[in-house]
């Protein structure tokens, strides 16, 4: 594999990270025991830190890329291992 397609492959890990990592940690106004400001969603965060959930994604996206770069070098999980359909054809016919 190209170092270009492994940083882009790291890239996509770190951009679907961000919905894993997003929801822990935020505490809304009522949770922190603090008035809300006039027109804010009461599920918005109390304090949002981008630094400290950057720093997630890219631990969180880079441990899920590393695992997929050792499945793409010791071939642990194939296509051919989870093509279901292909099972069910060749247990159907025999």
């Amino acid at each position: 594999m190209r170092w270009t397609s492994a940083l882009a492959i790291w890239f996509l890990f770190c951009s679907l990270s961000v919905f894993f990592v997003l929801p822990f940690g935020v505490r809304t106004a009522e949770e922190a025991g603090i008035e809300r400001v006039p027109g804010q969603a009461e599920s918005a965060p109390h304090d949002f830190r981008p630094g400290r959930t950057a720093l997630r994604v890219l631990i969180v996206g880079s441990l899920l890329w590393a695992l997929f770069m050792l499945n793409y070098h010791y071939d642990w999980v194939t296509p051919q291992m989870i093509d279901v359909l292909d099972t069910w054809n060749d247990s159907a016919t025999s």
